[in-house]
């Protein structure tokens, strides 16, 4: 159990600039983790394993990717009870992201708007980070999920090997790679989800996995993160195409691009995704009409809006197996993880 309430802590944060609170936070866990300190935001991790992709998931509340993007809090993520946690997005090389103010908090709205762009340390940082995480090495059963990218001075033309440079990278070290196509904040990138570009992608990934599985003995799952901001058309065709090449799973979904939901609100007209409450109702339509398309044994990771337990059971009344966490965790704190975790378990 958590010695500091997260209802003592925010006020604080939110006093702050969005970005400037994110940055001291992630320093405090970076510093905090594998020590004492650690107890002061550590909760139970609640027991509902679930096995997908060949991968025993511990329970079905994971952190999505964009919080921890250079792997630096493995460790201090772990203790607050997520049955699986994801960092990145990594790049091949550092950059650093778009100009700021690129983050804003819309609380009337209990959302976020982000145009971060990928800002990271590179692969190398980012890898020498994953190595020196020990949760795993301690005998827990977190798994860890590396979700991987493109640099913005990469042409779109030439995506595929970024992609491929970053896969061989993280791959020793992965319990599942993810493939972000769908950030609205990287140059072009979601025009990856068209079909060509896709099927040109994916292609390409299977057959460096498989390179890679022989190479290494162990065949790592391959998850591939798509937005909401598709239409059912679009979506059948992405489910066509994983199916067709071979991936694992598909994450659905990223932050949206649509601002119907927060009009008239301060920031609301700030360009980058919009995450938080507004994003659920998208999120789930998507995960319901992947579920229809994909069949009822393909893994479907939900993500987008869970703010409550409650929302986490929305996902996966809409079909989503396991769920993850990103803005519900800056606005109501690491406990949601476990009262996610209870709620899922409990509809069993």
């Amino acid at each position: 159990m958590s010695l500091l309430p997260y209802a003592i802590t925010r006020p604080f944060l939110f006093g702050m600039d969005a970005e400037a609170a994110h940055e001291l936070t992630m320093d405090m866990l970076a510093r905090g983790q594998r020590t004492p300190l650690q107890w002061a935001w550590c909760n139970e991790t609640v027991n509902d394993p679930i096995t997908l992709a060949g991968l025993r998931f511990p329970n079905r509340v994971g952190l999505a990717a964009g919080l921890d993007k250079n792997a630096r809090c493995i460790d201090a993520l772990a203790a607050m009870g997520f049955g699986f946690v994801e960092v990145g997005t990594v790049t091949p090389k550092g950059q650093p992201g778009n100009p700021r103010p690129r983050m804003f908090r819309l609380p009337a709205a209990r959302a976020l708007i982000n145009r971060l762009g990928f800002n990271n340390e590179g692969l190398d940082a980012f890898i020498a980070n994953v190595r020196q995480s020990q949760v795993r090495r301690q005998g827990k059963p977190l798994l860890l999920g590396l979700n991987i990218g493109k640099n913005a001075t990469t042409p779109i033309e030439q995506a595929t090997s970024d992609f491929l440079t970053c896969l061989e990278g993280v791959y020793p070290h992965a319990d599942y790679v993810t493939v972000n196509i769908s950030s609205p904040n990287t140059q072009n990138l979601r025009a990856l989800q068209n079909d060509e570009a896709l099927d040109g992608l994916l292609s390409a990934i299977a057959e460096r996995r498989e390179t890679l599985a022989a190479a290494q003995g162990r065949r790592v799952p391959i998850f591939v993160k798509i937005a909401p901001d598709l239409t059912e058309e679009q979506v059948s065709v992405i489910a066509a195409t994983l199916k067709r090449h071979g991936m694992d799973g598909v994450i659905a979904t990223n932050t949206t691009i649509s601002r119907d939901a927060v009009q008239g609100l301060q920031h609301a007209g700030e360009t980058g995704g919009l995450s938080g409450a507004p994003v659920l109702a998208a999120s789930n339509a998507v995960i319901a009409q992947l579920r229809a398309a994909l069949g009822p044994q393909f893994p479907i990771i939900g993500v987008g809006g869970v703010m409550s337990a409650e929302d986490a059971v929305s996902k996966i009344r809409a079909g989503a197996d396991v769920v993850q966490i990103y803005t519900g965790l800056i606005y109501e704190g690491p406990a949601l993880a476990g009262r996610a975790a209870r709620a899922i378990k409990a509809m069993r």
